[in-house]
């Protein structure tokens, strides 16, 4: 990748992080000199000099910048691991806040945000799956089967989460689709059993189809996420999941039934 893709791509990822355009042009121009005057940083980051100064002030108020108040002044950015922690940690306060005034808008008048257990929801992007999938396992009470079709959905915040369902006295059931992923979930999570999945339908065997089925949840067996891939879009856009509440749930019933065709120590209560 050459540097002008690079310098394009942090200075949107800083606006990203909540910096304007020429607050993100001037702390990327400042990451490419030991300090710099305005006309330095202008020149270089296309920046006019006249609103340098003002991009500058915001950086140092960010602590993302230091001032030498010499004539003409001199600025410099602060290191990129400290830059970048700075801006987690207020990346992640406002998040915190935002969750906080989120939690405290009342319903609208007449909603009682009750969920139907007859109603299957879909979900798209591979964070937002990742995110619901961590969410249900922090719910399990009893009881998770976890197929993980794909490698990529197998991220160590997933596996962390998984391993705290066990330690609340869970019983985990992982399948996995290779051999390396079933090794790395088992010296991940020692409490789950794990094994290569039997479901020959997890691998992409029907001609012409290349959906790859990235994951199936089931957890306590009345709550059920499925999400799936393209092989060809590994994008974090390119996966969609559905999810269903309730043991009558029609989705959750089929795929229950589905995963104890395959899975040996899952059976189907419903099944005489």
């Amino acid at each position: 990748m050459d540097d002008i893709s690079n310098t394009e791509q942090a200075i949107e990822l800083l606006q990203g992080l909540g910096l304007k355009e020429y607050e993100a042009k001037a702390f990327v121009a400042l990451t490419r000199l030991p300090q710099a005057t305005a006309k330095e940083i202008s020149d270089i980051s296309e920046v006019p000099r006249t609103r340098v100064y003002d991009a500058v002030r915001v950086l140092e108020s960010k602590g993302l910048v230091e001032i030498q108040h010499a004539n003409p002044q001199q600025f410099r950015a602060v290191g990129i691991d400290e830059a970048a922690e700075t801006l987690r940690v207020e990346y992640e306060a406002k998040t915190d806040t935002l969750r906080d005034r989120l939690k405290e808008i009342e319903p609208a008048p007449g909603e009682t945000g009750a969920e139907s257990t007859h109603e299957v929801w879909a979900l798209t992007g591979r964070t937002a799956i990742g995110n619901r999938t961590k969410q249900l396992l922090g719910e399990a009470d009893d009881e998770v089967v976890l197929i993980l079709g794909s490698e990529a959905v197998a991220t160590e915040s997933l596996l962390e989460a998984l391993a705290e369902a066990g330690r609340r006295g869970a019983t985990l059931i992982v399948g996995t689709v290779s051999e390396p992923l079933r090794d790395r979930v088992e010296s991940t999570v020692p409490e789950a059993e794990v094994f290569v999945s039997g479901l020959e339908w997890l691998h992409g065997s029907i001609p012409n189809d290349d959906t790859e089925i990235t994951r199936i949840l089931l957890v306590d067996r009345s709550t059920i996420l499925v999400s799936t891939a393209h092989d060809d879009d590994t994008s974090n856009g390119g996966e969609q999941a559905v999810f269903g509440r309730g043991f009558d749930n029609g989705l959750v019933t089929i795929v229950r039934r589905l995963m104890a065709t395959g899975l040996l120590p899952v059976e189907d209560p419903g099944i005489s």
